[in-house]
């Protein structure tokens, strides 16, 4: 390490102008530095995704009917038209509390870029200090003469010896100031300060996908809790026909028609979808409290009311795969984190090359504190110093292959993250088409299962079929009806997984940018402008 001292002046008279020389000289030190400043490392590009394809296999199915419709925009949720939902999807954004902790930990690398900018400014101390000592001082002394007494007279020799001290004390005052600047000759603090700003984007990118992620999953867990609705409603209406049923046995039994079987084999017809619909109560209690979780309530404190689904999935507008790399908040962040990977590897390559800091301080130092501010206590100084590592055994080569490395793993993150937000929006537009044709195809095995039981119960009141056949008609027809309602549920949640396939209106343009990333308004303040 070489350390060089510029100047070091004490001025018998102090005054402001002599404190701003200093200051001056350090400014115009840094000022010239800095513009001769440079950025070691790779300069970001973003890197090719994988080959995009020109359109989606399942999307001529689900093109929209206005050329215009062509995004989702907004509240997605908004598409399905259900006040209830609508009220629920706004508590996720307030209080669901996996979503406030994304938002927090975003707060938290917008704050760290706060302190990596702060290394483009210099650092400013004082250590005022006052000591007050003392030192001792001892010696010895001798005398010797005649010496007489009031009772005669004589002669005599004395000799005398002691120490004696010093008590008094000393005081010294010390009035520094110091000033230290590391110059970012080699860019090191600017790519600090990008990896960590765009650290902070990929966070935000990760905050929106949560909360896409939970609002998605509570529109799911609601349609599956209203398909449920649904299915009660059917098993409703079924046990009334079985009752009916039962009645007519009994009625024949009674008449000495049917046998004791036939009512055995009702009643048992009964009793099952008895136990079925008991059983629906349990499926529905558990997504009755997933939603209070996702939107932050109590479990026992939480009800959704009765309400059968009814809908039918709106048009869900795919537009084309290449859209897709700017409306997934993932992808977004996958990307971020690409360049943060590849800032940190010019952080690590400034480590090669020599750092330069400079130093100024300017003081006061006297013996009494009313000469502080007096002409010959008054000192400055300003100088550089070049610390150069010689020899370190390879680390900073190897962390150089690490970052690069890390950067290597980032691209393929998110090279991954879109083949899978490829894969998740055709799987779903896949889905729906295919639960469509099935739909129809049940609906009308629905319609055929009702008119065989009609038929088996025509016979069965002639005498010409036994029991059997009307039970069997009764079973298919029930399991039809069941089937019919699970695939409109699972139409529904398949379009809110295409929609957050799609990323759910999500656009690169709401991401901060990096020079604004750092001023993040508090979570309530945030929760406010989304509200608006």
């Amino acid at each position: 390490m070489t350390r060089i001292n510029l100047m070091r002046l004490k001025s018998p008279r102090p005054s402001l102008l002599l404190l701003r020389v200093p200051m001056r000289l350090f400014a115009w030190s840094v000022a010239a530095l800095s513009l001769g400043a440079c950025s070691v490392g790779p300069d970001y590009v973003a890197p090719p995704s994988t080959p995009t394809p020109v359109s989606y296999k399942e999307s001529d199915a689900w093109k929209p009917a206005h050329p215009r419709d062509d995004m989702i925009r907004g509240k997605w949720w908004e598409m399905y038209q259900d006040p209830q939902l609508n009220a629920m999807e706004e508590q996720v954004n307030i209080s669901n509390q996996n979503v406030l902790m994304y938002e927090a930990q975003f707060r938290e690398a917008a704050a760290a870029v706060k302190v990596a900018r702060a290394a483009f400014f210099p650092t400013l101390t004082t250590s005022p200090t006052f000591t007050e000592s003392q030192s001792a001082s001892s010696g010895k002394s001798s005398s010797s003469g005649k010496s007489s007494t009031s009772t005669g007279t004589g002669t005599g020799t004395g000799t005398s010896s002691g120490t004696t001290s010093s008590n008094r004390p000393t005081s010294f005052y010390d009035l520094p100031a110091n000033v230290s600047y590391i110059v970012d000759v080699w860019g090191a603090v600017r790519r600090s300060v990008e990896a960590d700003s765009t650290t902070a984007q990929a966070s935000f990118g990760d905050l929106e996908n949560a909360r896409l992620s939970y609002q998605a999953t509570l529109a799911e867990d609601y349609f599956e809790l209203l398909g449920l609705d649904a299915e009660k409603e059917l098993l409703n209406t079924t046990l009334v026909s079985f009752q009916k049923y039962l009645t007519l046995t009994q009625n024949r039994y009674n008449s000495g028609i049917a046998s004791q079987a036939d009512v055995a084999q009702a009643q048992a017809q009964l009793d099952a979808t008895k136990v079925q619909l008991v059983d629906l109560g349990v499926d529905r209690a558990q997504f009755e409290d997933a939603i209070a979780v996702l939107i932050g309530k109590p479990a026992p404190d939480f009800s959704i009311s009765y309400k059968p689904l009814k809908a039918v999935p709106p048009k869900v507008p795919a537009g084309v795969p290449s859209e897709l790399l700017e409306r997934r908040p993932d992808i977004a962040a996958a990307e971020r984190r690409v360049a943060s990977a590849n800032a940190t590897i010019g952080v690590n390559v400034a480590g090669y090359y020599p750092q330069l800091t400079l130093t100024g301080s300017v003081g006061t130092e006297a013996i009494e504190i009313s000469q502080l501010f007096s002409g010959p206590s008054f000192l400055w100084s300003v100088g550089p110093t070049i610390a150069q590592t010689i020899f370190d055994a390879g680390k900073t080569h190897g962390q150089v292959q690490e970052a690069q490395a890390a950067y290597d793993a980032a691209v393929a993150t998110y090279r991954e993250t879109v083949l899978v937000g490829f894969q998740q929006v055709e799987d779903n537009l896949a889905g729906l088409r295919v639960l469509k044709e099935e739909t129809a195809a049940e609906e009308e095995a629905v319609k055929s299962a009702e008119k065989s039981l009609s038929i088996a119960t025509n016979l069965y009141q002639a005498g010409t079929e036994d029991y059997l056949s009307v039970i069997t008609a009764q079973a298919t027809a029930l399991s039809d009806e069941v089937n019919a309602v699970n695939l409109r549920t699972r139409e529904m949640t398949t379009s809110v997984l295409l929609v957050e396939a799609l990323g759910g209106g999500w656009d690169v343009s709401r991401m901060p940018g990096k020079a604004g990333v750092a001023d993040v308004p508090p979570a309530e303040a945030q929760i406010q402008k989304e509200k608006k």
